[in-house]
C-alpha cells in the first residue's frame, strides 16, 4: 500500500504533465523577404540599368495590418555602407509585396528602387551564387533574413 500512493502521484503528475498547453513556438515575422532575385537576365553585363533593375528583393506583409517601414534597412552580407538601402517614408499594406530593385526608377507603391548605377559589375547588389539578405527595423532588430547558395538558379524564395 505504501507504494501505490506515491505511484497514484507520479501518474497524476505525468497525466498533468500530457495534458498540458504546449508552449507556443515564436511567431514567424509578418513583414519578411519573400524573394531574392540575385540573377539578374544578362548580368554581369557592366550594370546597365535595366540589368541592375532585373536584380531586386521582394518584402512581403503576411500580417492582417499596415506596417510602416520607414526606417527599415536590406542589406547583403558586405560590410560596405553602400550596400545598406534605408526605407524612407513606406508603408506596407496588409498582404501586400514590395519589390526594391537594384538600379534606378520612379518610386511607386509596389516598386521601390535601391539607386545604383555606374561602376560596372559593382553596381549590382546580389552575389550570382551565394549571399545573405537581411531585413532589419527601424531600431536595427533583425525581422528577417534568406540565404542562397547555388548558381543553378536565379532566385530565391524564401
Amino acid at each position: 500500500m505504501r507504494l501505490v500512493a506515491p505511484l497514484a502521484a507520479l501518474v497524476a503528475a505525468a497525466t498533468a504533465l500530457t495534458l498540458a498547453a504546449p508552449a507556443q513556438a515564436a511567431a514567424a515575422p509578418t513583414v519578411k523577404i519573400s524573394r531574392i532575385w540575385y540573377d539578374s537576365p544578362g548580368s554581369p553585363d557592366f550594370g546597365a540599368n535595366s540589368s541592375l533593375n532585373g536584380e531586386y528583393v521582394q518584402i512581403k506583409n503576411t500580417g492582417r495590418s499596415a506596417v510602416n517601414l520607414s526606417g527599415w534597412t536590406v542589406r547583403d552580407e558586405t560590410a560596405r555602407a553602400d550596400h545598406v538601402y534605408t526605407f524612407g517614408r513606406f508603408t506596407l499594406r496588409a498582404g501586400k509585396t514590395v519589390t526594391l530593385r537594384t538600379g534606378k526608377g520612379r518610386d511607386t507603391s509596389t516598386t521601390l528602387y535601391w539607386g545604383r548605377s555606374g561602376g560596372g559589375t559593382f553596381a549590382y547588389i546580389w552575389n550570382q551564387t551565394k549571399d545573405t539578405g537581411y531585413l532589419r527595423n527601424a531600431r536595427g532588430q533583425l525581422v528577417h533574413k534568406c540565404s542562397y547558395n547555388s548558381s543553378r538558379h536565379a532566385y530565391k524564395d524564401c
